[in-house]
């Protein structure tokens, strides 16, 4: 986190905005100044529930009365995140959300933008500050787990696509949306793989998107294994499962992400560990995914602007990399 918090202007005022950033940034006590949204009365609603002192729909309108040393949160669906880049101040500071565009020349055009822009930016890959993810990656670097050799991501719950209707129209959205999180936490842990084999399929049971089942191989050469499975409409609660698990040479680690059971109310996150041949025990943890990672994710973008760190993990560089990742996954799937 910043020695000093910055104020952010938040574009988007959607439910990820409403769930997530905002609550986040109340909790962790980020300031945030404006919200702009094209619905004003949606940026107003937001603003009225979280004590945002303006709320505007334009975003011309919002750098008239932000300050001069705000961070940008831009929120929007990935189809408009290269407009609002260009709107943009140049010299400033912005936290993207993910995905970084609906496809690979997407992301590159955003990463031009940001480049020819001289913006300091970043893409909200926040799972990678979770929590228990931070913990979990500390009990790795420390070296208790030995050398990890197994990374594996396991998914099978019962997500309401209804609350995301704008997907009902994407043709890219298990992985684009969802599973990009866990091969941008695989990179994260491992580097970029030397190859990607996927599938991404149609479930019966959600006939309105595109894709919301998959399975990623992630290639990492002869000693590690890497693979991402998820299934969004398994619909029996005795059998759902929402894990990231490590094995090493001398054990294991395993944190449930309880954000994605019985969604949207979710269940607390948890982080278990195991020496070699032991059973898991519990370790403590405080707070979750959402909405803590969202704090982490504009804590660590704030920490560099204030050169409170000289490393930005999710800066718009890396972010295009794990975007080849998804692309080379929907390639691999022939799903283009």
């Amino acid at each position: 986190m910043p020695r000093v918090r910055l104020p952010i202007v938040i574009v988007g005022a959607g439910g990820i905005v409403r769930d997530a950033h905002l609550p986040a940034y109340k909790k962790a006590k980020f300031p945030v100044a404006v919200v702009v949204d094209s619905e004003v009365g949606k940026a107003e609603a937001l603003a009225r529930q979280f004590s945002v002192p303006y709320a505007t729909a334009s975003l011309a309108e919002a750098l008239t009365v932000a300050p001069r040393d705000c961070v940008f949160d831009v929120a929007v669906p990935a189809r408009y995140t290269a407009d609002v880049v260009r709107q943009l101040p140049d010299g400033s500071a912005v936290l993207l959300q993910k995905p970084m565009g609906n496809t690979i020349l997407e992301a590159g055009e955003i990463l031009k933008l940001c480049q020819e822009k001289r913006l300091t930016a970043a893409v909200n890959f926040q799972l990678r500050y979770a929590p228990a993810i931070l913990a979990a990656k500390e009990i790795m670097d420390n070296g208790l787990l030995g050398e990890i050799h197994d990374m594996q991501v396991i998914v099978n719950v019962h997500l309401p696509w209804n609350l995301w209707t704008y997907l009902f129209a994407a043709p890219r959205v298990e992985i684009l949306y969802h599973s990009i999180h866990y091969i941008d936490l695989v990179r994260s842990c491992f580097g970029n793989p030397d190859r990607i084999l996927a599938k991404t399929v149609k479930d019966p049971l959600a006939p309105e998107v595109a894709t919301s089942k998959s399975v990623v191989i992630l290639d990492f050469g002869q000693s590690k294994r890497a693979y991402i499975s998820t299934n969004h409409n398994h619909l029996y609660p005795d059998t759902q499962a929402s894990y990231v698990q490590w094995e090493g040479t001398k054990g294991m680690l395993r944190v449930t992400l309880g954000m994605n059971l019985d969604y949207p109310g979710g269940r607390p996150d948890r982080l278990e560990i195991a020496a070699r041949g032991e059973s898991l025990r519990s370790l403590p943890i405080e707070g979750n995914w959402i909405p803590d990672g969202f704090a982490g994710s504009m804590g660590s973008l704030q920490a560099y602007v204030n050169c409170d760190s000289t490393e930005l993990p999710t800066r718009v560089e890396d972010a295009f990399e794990t975007m080849r990742a998804v692309e080379a996954a929907y390639i691999s799937s022939g799903n283009l």
